[in-house]
């Protein structure tokens, strides 16, 4: 696969696009691209552009766009994985893993059980670095959408706001009465609530059901956190979106 860039310009024919600071950087020093080089770039909103480059200073590349380039790589299954926040290095596996398993939204949730604590400051780099996270890891697999990720909210407040949306809505809960294979069918937007390392508690399940979710588990044995979330998504994937 071509080099890919994740650009902020918007993008069409006869356009020019000029890259500053780590795009540059990335282009010309890490990747040592030079001028006729080509790539592919994307902005989230008009499609995959071959283009060429043009002229490269060391802050600066710019490129002229040649030709839309066809792309198939958006799942028609629309789903959103609500994440309890976990520690480590865990959190970024599920951004960057869901990502490529075609993941359209990620809302990363504090729970009772959880043990990662953010004031507004940590939340707000926390949440930007995902969002890098899944910028690169659209870049890596081929989407030309990346997924948006939302700012850490506590899961209470995030059943607050009402996420009545038309979508399927399911709950991981070990031992559920019902696996996710039961389920024969979905809206076009699935909603996946995954808990952290220690679970949701009892009142989170219960608010969950409160609100529209349907326990189900993810098979007989007791999958870590990051497991849980790409196996459901993967499973999602295979049985209603592209997989």
């Amino acid at each position: 696969m071509s080099t890919r860039l994740l650009v902020s310009a918007p993008l069409g024919n006869g356009r020019d696009v000029v890259l500053e600071g780590d795009a540059a950087h990335y282009l010309g020093r890490v990747l040592r691209a030079a001028v006729g080089d080509t790539i592919n770039v994307f902005n989230g909103d008009d499609g995959e552009w071959r283009a060429t480059i043009t002229a490269m200073t060391k802050s600066t590349a710019t490129l002229a766009l040649d030709a839309p380039v066809t792309s198939v790589t958006e799942s028609p299954l629309r789903t959103h994985l609500v994440q309890g926040i976990s520690r480590g290095d865990r959190m970024d596996f599920v951004v960057q893993k869901a990502t490529e398993l075609g993941v359209k939204r990620i809302t990363p949730v504090l729970t009772d059980h959880g043990m990662v604590k953010l004031d507004a400051a940590r939340a707000a780099k926390r949440h930007e670095h995902w969002q890098r996270i899944a910028d690169s890891a659209c870049e890596q697999c081929g989407r030309v959408r990346p997924p948006l990720i939302d700012a850490p909210i506590p899961l209470n407040h995030w059943f607050g706001e009402g996420r009545a949306d038309g979508s399927t809505q399911l709950v991981l809960a070990p031992g559920a009465g019902q696996p996710l294979s039961a389920i024969e069918t979905v809206a076009e937007k699935l909603c996946f609530l995954v808990g952290p390392e220690g679970g949701f508690s009892d009142r989170e399940l219960e608010d969950a059901t409160i609100a529209g979710f349907t326990p189900v588990s993810a098979g007989p044995r007791i999958l870590r956190t990051e497991t849980a979330a790409l196996a459901v998504l993967a499973i999602a994937q295979a049985r209603w979106g592209d997989l």
